[in-house]
């Protein structure tokens, strides 16, 4: 069994360790735009989270850490890799709620729940990337249920399979394939689920590295990045927004609709309080 106290110190050190790495995460990024900014991106989703898990005490029940995690996240969340990085935390608030600890069948079913809600908030899905990673995994996790009811050697084959899923990601995509990388938002989930396996088995929180100097993106760098790919940016620009939904709101499916006639990338997630919408 895995305690509150454990899962909120596997978050704070996958935060650190998506931190630290985020720089050769956006070296990676070529899809759908290759805007370099994927690492950047979830590392700010999930940091966001870190603060408020920091204020949880040990003996913090498993839902309330993962429902703690999973709104930092939604309302941190930046980019489309940002989102979906909440979207799978948010499966983990699902599957653990009422829960004091997590045991193998809950962790599948976290893992399950985020994979899910992850899909169906995208425009478009589209094979070889994060989603694709995340779906192997999560698969790969309900077949251990098989053979093991411990999750922490359940998150340890989770761990090998997003590793052979994100290898398999060029073959899947043309646009990695051709630029002779894996897809970045695969890599920055595998990052996170190693930074929380390794907590999970005894491991020490991975501490933050200092942050590094700032390097703006221009009009001329950014260009000169899309230059080396063969793709057409209809729309230029990434707006994000967060909607404070009233009592008797309906779900954000007209919103969804709406936005996919005047924007691409769209990612439009909800809880009881908030829409989060990418586009």
């Amino acid at each position: 069994m895995i305690n509150g106290g454990l899962l909120r110190d596997a978050i704070i050190s996958a935060a650190h360790s998506i931190s630290n790495k985020k720089k050769s995460v956006d070296e990676l990024n070529v899809f759908p735009v290759p805007d370099g900014d994927t690492g950047t991106n979830m590392s700010m989703t999930i940091t966001n989270s870190v603060a408020e898990l920091e204020n949880l005490s040990d003996d913090t029940d498993c839902s309330v850490v993962a429902s703690t995690a999973a709104s930092a996240l939604l309302r941190g969340a930046r980019g489309n890799s940002g989102v979906i990085l909440s979207l799978i935390f948010r499966g983990f608030a699902k599957g653990l709620a009422g829960k004091k600890e997590m045991d193998a069948n809950e962790l599948v079913e976290s893992l399950e729940q985020g994979v899910s809600g992850a899909y169906k908030s995208v425009m478009k899905p589209t094979e070889g990337t994060i989603l694709t990673v995340a779906r192997e995994s999560a698969e790969k996790a309900r077949e251990m249920l098989h053979s093991t009811n411990d999750p922490i050697i359940i998150m340890e084959e989770v761990c090998k399979q997003a590793e052979l899923s994100l290898n398999e990601t060029p073959k899947l995509l043309p646009a990695l394939a051709k630029a002779g990388v894996v897809d970045a938002g695969g890599k920055g989930l595998l990052i996170i689920f190693e930074a929380m396996r390794d907590v999970f088995k005894g491991g020490e929180i991975v501490k933050a590295d200092a942050p590094a100097p700032k390097q703006p993106v221009t009009v001329d760098t950014f260009a000169a990045t899309v230059g080396q790919y063969d793709c057409e940016i209809h729309f230029t620009y990434c707006t994000e927004m967060i909607i404070t939904k009233k009592a008797d709101a309906d779900d954000s499916s007209k919103l969804r609709a709406y936005l996919e006639t005047i924007g691409d990338c769209v990612v439009v997630v909800e809880d009881d309080e908030i829409i989060k919408v990418h586009v």
